[in-house]
């Protein structure tokens, strides 16, 4: 099987994997509008992002060390797994142990209820102990087990949901004196979102628990100091990150008037979500990919399959971008049911384009992983972050959730930019510019018009994608043809 077909093949699986976990936040979304008012929906998305903050500091960068130190020394590889497991086992425990001893004043600096903090805090703990099983899947090219226990989390999840949100009222007013009256609360329905999440976490570490038994518990020092100096850089840049994509809805929360944050908070993540589309993409692709650019780093041709690669992203990118924003009233429909959110459509052209920017980001920052220099992944993200905060202090004021979207397309557009230009003097891989930003500008300038200037007609949006599919093909045919021929 030739390197793309494996390639594209591995990123299907992982693509079904990661794309039913956010289809799964896409398919709760019309549940959780219809159920919930925006405020409490604001409140579910504001914890969330401070848990993307959690997830990225428990992880602390061994992921993207796992993989660099397995195939550095083939012969540590044994280790080099046990040591990171052991490092995230045990720096998980004592962290969670310790917030949980001050969930009560950290719920108070952070304006949740105490409960809210103490399920976040189980959730995070119970996915970082799972961290090192599925890096280890992927790692090993078994992408199956690693699609087939992510599917089992969605499904539990997803089921106790419905549960909560649809069944378990209807047996409480069927039987008002039973058990299920006792677990209901009628003016707290956010905390079910938390409950169901618990379950399916805690479901998925129980089953990944015979893979701490075949990688095993050991520690070695110097792999270990190893590791984590390659790991800070990507652990800083894993929070600058985070707060590029989580920290719009925070800031929104503390810096809009208490009357109307929490419901402008609520809008703007539910809205948010049709972006998902992009975020499935970009997230499947690089789960497919980062392996694969560790694995043929060495490689002959290994500079021009990564430019190859880029290209294909930046289509695939650019055909999602234009065609959700052409039947993007089909998918408002389809996933925001209730008509009061639908005041922030406006920011969703603005927040595709931010995610294509970061997936390609994502794809040029190959050049500091394989050449050991991820200092300069952190500090292009820190420089994202800075943009980030600074516009989103600057614009929030102003003009709501829509100075958040603008600052979330600066700080990727800009990231996006800084990679490829440091990436030219360190690694340089010869990407086809002119392809590229043909193809981006070409997307982008339809969707303009798709959007904006007519104003979202469906008809006339069909006739621009169409001619954008047209013209990729005639562009891409030939090469395409060698590909599939190899």
């Amino acid at each position: 099987m030739s390197l793309f077909k494996k390639l594209f093949q591995q990123t299907f699986i992982y693509g079904l994997a990661t794309v039913l976990p956010r289809a799964l936040a896409i398919v709760l979304v019309p549940l959780y509008t219809a159920v919930l008012e925006p405020s409490d929906f604001g409140v579910y998305a504001t914890l969330m992002s401070y848990l993307i903050l959690g997830n990225v500091l428990l992880s602390y960068g061994m992921e993207t060390a796992f993989f660099r130190f397995i195939h550095k020394d083939i012969s540590k590889k044994k280790i080099v797994q046990s040591t990171a497991l052991t490092s995230l086992t045990i720096s998980t425990l004592l962290f969670i142990g310790l917030m949980l001893l001050v969930r009560e004043p950290l719920a108070h600096f952070l304006d949740f209820k105490t409960e809210y903090i103490t399920y976040g805090l189980l959730i995070l703990a119970l996915d970082a102990l799972v961290i090192l099983p599925f890096v280890w899947f992927r790692a090993n090219e078994k992408p199956m087990k690693y699609a087939i226990i992510k599917i089992a989390n969605v499904c539990i999840n997803l089921g106790f949901n419905l549960f909560f949100f649809l069944v378990l009222p209807k047996l409480v007013v069927s039987n008002p004196d039973s058990f299920w009256s006792s677990i209901y609360s009628e003016e707290n329905k956010v905390v079910y979102i938390f409950i169901s999440n618990l379950i399916a976490s805690g479901f998925t570490l129980l089953i990944l628990l015979p893979r701490y038994i075949h990688i095993g518990f050991g520690f070695d020092s110097g792999i270990w100091k190893k590791m984590l100096k390659y790991a800070l850089p990507v652990l800083v840049a894993g929070i600058a990150f985070s707060i590029n994509e989580a920290f719009d809805k925070i800031l929104l929360k503390y810096l809009l008037p208490a009357d109307i944050a929490e419901s402008e908070v609520g809008v703007y993540a539910a809205c948010y979500k049709l972006g998902v589309f992009m975020t499935l993409f970009g997230t499947a692709f690089r789960l497919g990919i980062e392996p694969f650019f560790f694995k043929h780093a060495s490689t002959e041709k290994a500079k021009e399959t990564y430019a190859t690669i880029t290209k294909y992203f930046t289509i695939f990118g650019s055909i999602i971008l234009l065609s959700v924003i052409v039947y993007i009233d089909f998918f408002k429909e389809l996933l925001i049911s209730d008509s009061d959110y639908w005041v922030a459509l406006s920011i969703v052209p603005i927040i595709l384009l931010a995610n294509l920017c970061l997936g390609i980001y994502h794809n040029l920052s190959v050049w500091y992983k394989v050449t050991d220099r991820t200092k300069f992944g952190a500090y292009i993200s820190i420089t994202g972050a800075i943009i980030t905060v600074t516009l989103n202090f600057a614009l929030i004021p102003m003009m709501s959730y829509m100075g958040s979207a603008i600052a979330t397309l600066a700080a990727y557009g800009t990231m996006m930019l800084l990679s490829y230009f440091f990436g030219r003097k360190y690694y340089a891989v010869p990407y086809n510019l002119k392809k590229i930003g043909g193809y981006l500008g070409l997307a982008i300038g339809f969707s303009a018009l798709a959007f904006y200037v007519f104003e979202r007609n469906m008809g006339v949006g069909t006739v621009l994608l169409l001619v954008f599919l047209l013209l990729t093909f005639i562009s891409e045919k030939n090469e395409l043809k060698r590909i599939l021929k190899r």
